[in-house]
Order: C-alpha cells, then structure tokens, then sequence
C-alpha cells in the first residue's frame, strides 16, 4: 500500500501488573542504566498490551520473548504491544557502551486458539461523531505524496488547517458504531481522507486479524487495511515488512476483487500477491470481512471465512527473488493502518464520475489467537 507497486494490474497494528527488576541506579545517574520497567493492561480475555520504560534520558530498550538475556542485537522496543501466549519476558535499558540489569515479567495467559484478544468495536460516539480512540490511533499527515504521488492531504482529527475542516472531519466514529474515513474535495484539484495508525500506540505479533469493511468504489479512490512493522522507525520500508489485508482501487470490476500481498526487502511489487474474485453478485462496495492469518513462517489471507484463505505466503515464497528477506518473524511487532488514499500512480486521478464525498465505513477491527 506505501508506494508504487504491480499486483497484475499495478500494484505495488495491546488486570495485569507491573514488570520486575531494578536497576544499578534507578535514576539513571552517572555511568548506570536503569533497568526497564515492565507494565501491562487489560486487553479482552486475558490478554494484556506489555509496555517497557527506562527513566535512564536517551537509553533504547531490548526485548527478548523467550527468556534468553537481550542484548543490543535483540528485538528494539518501539511501541506496546500485545501478548496472548505464555512467555517469559526479559528488558535491557542500554545507553551508549552501558547496559542495565535484566527486568523480567513471566505471563501465563493460557488463551485457547480463536479467542478474541484485542478490537476496536467503534461503538463509543455516545451521542454525536467522536473522535476514533486517541489511545488507539494516531495519524499520517500531509500531502507529500505517499511515494505514489497521490493527490489526497491527509487530515489529523481536529485539524483546522486548510484544507483541512473540524466542521468536515476526514475520519470520525459516527453513532452508528462506525468509523468514517471520508474522501472529500474542498476546491477544484483539492483533496482532503485520512490515514489512521496505531504505530507507538499498539502493535501485535501473530494472530488473526480482521477488518469489517465497506469501502467506495470509483475512479481514483484506492482503500486500504494493513500492517507495517515497528522496525520502521529504524530500518524504514520495505524492510519493515507491509501485509496488505485489504486492498482495492477504482470503480467495482467484473468479476470485482481484492488483492492480497506482502513486501519486503527484495519484493515491493507484484511479486507476492494474490487478488481474491468476489462470488457472482458481490463487490467491494457491500460489508466484507477482510483477514490475516499470521503464524510463525506464514502470512494467509481470506475474504468472509477464516477456514477458507485463499492465498497463504511463506518464506519459500521468496525463492528465485534476488536478495529477498521474509521480515515477518523474529519477534517483530506491527501496527495496524487504515486509509483511503486518492489518485497517484496508482490508481490514476479522479474523474468527472468520482463523487465526493465517499465513505470507506470500517465496523470494526478485531485480533483472535491463532
């Protein structure tokens, strides 16, 4: 979904406790590092969202799931993120040369496979639209172009900065339990959507997640679910990973489609990707259940039936890919993105039969255990 790719056409993310261990100088004085806290909250069904802290200025946080001490070569912290199995949890504070102690948190959720762990229900307007969950989402913003040199300004809840409007909101979660991510055109060449996040907020490894959609379709417009990894924030894309789990651009086809894919490192095209045909009678712009089945090895996508994916990627997918690299394990979290993108490379401009406003209207986004 981050920039130019080629699908066929073009193509082309969490009652609990605090964490254990102290610290050689808890204030993170002299040539001593703090060593992390550890704290968690509630998410559905046991499952808790794990969040790591030193109060050492400057020092980066380590991670290992497994028990095993981290060092600097270990999985970075860079945002919460969700814990549904049984594990052993163990953090380093690290500033320049220097390492803390070990903070350490067991967590014994025991949560059977296809329990629902963690949603976002948007059923909190109470009354008149709201904003989407601040402590969920954040926001992209701007019109750089997004790598695809699209044509939308991507607007902030709240922003009254032109084109921008806090009396048209590009997202909002309206009374009737939906959120609304709305494509709209202020002025002639004028473009205003909204891209929602939960990078630094929640992020998640494995599982099934699920988003319940109805996305417009129509020249220019180009919806999206997805997941980008953590990592971002230091090794930038593709090498982050991106799972495409919704994605369509333009007016509805014949027979109308989704496509699912995976990028990385080595594959930031059509390389990996499937696009899913709708049963006679079906398109996009109708409520799909659009889903991920993430496992250690394997990413599997499926339109309404978790029991029926309809493409499922591994790394030996990537064999005959020169300098590939399946980003997808390795104690990597991701966030999770939504947006409705317009114009670009692809899918092409607006045109004279593209109505503004459009809704892409999600009823919800849920995360089972696998």
């Amino acid at each position: 979904m981050r920039v130019t790719a080629v699908l066929i056409f073009v193509s082309l993310l969490h009652g609990c406790g605090g964490g254990s261990g102290g610290g050689n100088n808890p204030g993170g004085g002299g040539n001593t590092v703090a060593a992390p806290s550890i704290t968690s909250k509630a998410a559905q069904n046991n499952a808790v969202i794990v969040s790591l802290a030193s109060t050492t200025g400057g020092a980066s946080i380590y991670y290992t799931l497994d028990g095993s001490t981290p060092t600097a070569s270990s999985q970075k912290f860079q945002a919460p993120f969700l814990v549904t199995s049984n594990l052993t949890l163990k953090a380093v504070a690290i500033s320049g040369a220097t390492s803390s102690t070990a903070a350490t948190q067991a967590f014994s959720p025991n949560i059977a496979s296809g329990t629902l762990v963690w949603s976002d229900e948007f059923n909190y307007a109470n009354g008149a639209p709201a904003p989407p969950d601040p402590t969920v989402w954040t926001y992209d913003t701007g019109n750089s172009g997004f790598g695809n040199h699209e044509l939308e300004n991507y607007c902030a809840w709240g922003s009254s900065t032109a084109p921008c409007s806090t009396a048209n909101p590009s997202e909002f979660v309206g009374t009737d339990g939906f959120l609304h991510i709305v494509a709209q055109q202020p002025a002639a060449d004028v473009y205003t959507s909204a891209r929602l996040k939960t990078q630094s907020l929640f992020s998640f490894q494995y599982g099934r997640i699920e988003f319940r959609a109805m996305v417009p379709e129509a020249q220019g417009f180009w919806p999206a679910g997805w997941l980008m990894g953590n990592n971002i924030a230091t090794v930038n894309w593709p090498n982050c990973g991106e799972m495409d789990v919704l994605e369509r651009v333009n007016a509805a086809g014949n027979p109308d489609w989704n496509a699912g894919s995976v990028h990385g490192q080595g594959f930031t095209g059509s390389n990996i990707g499937t696009t899913f045909n709708f049963p006679a009678g079906q398109n996009a712009a109708q409520w799909h259940t659009y889903g991920m089945i993430w496992k250690p090895g394997s990413v599997a996508y499926y339109i309404d039936d978790p029991n029926q994916p309809y493409t499922t990627f591994t790394a030996s997918s990537l064999n005959g890919l020169a300098g590939a690299t399946w980003p997808f394990d390795g104690g990597q979290s991701n966030f999770i993105l939504l947006n409705l993108a317009i114009g670009g490379d692809w899918p092409g401009p607006p045109n004279s039969g593209t109505p503004f406003p459009s809704e892409m209207l999600v009823d919800y986004v849920r995360i089972y255990t696998n």
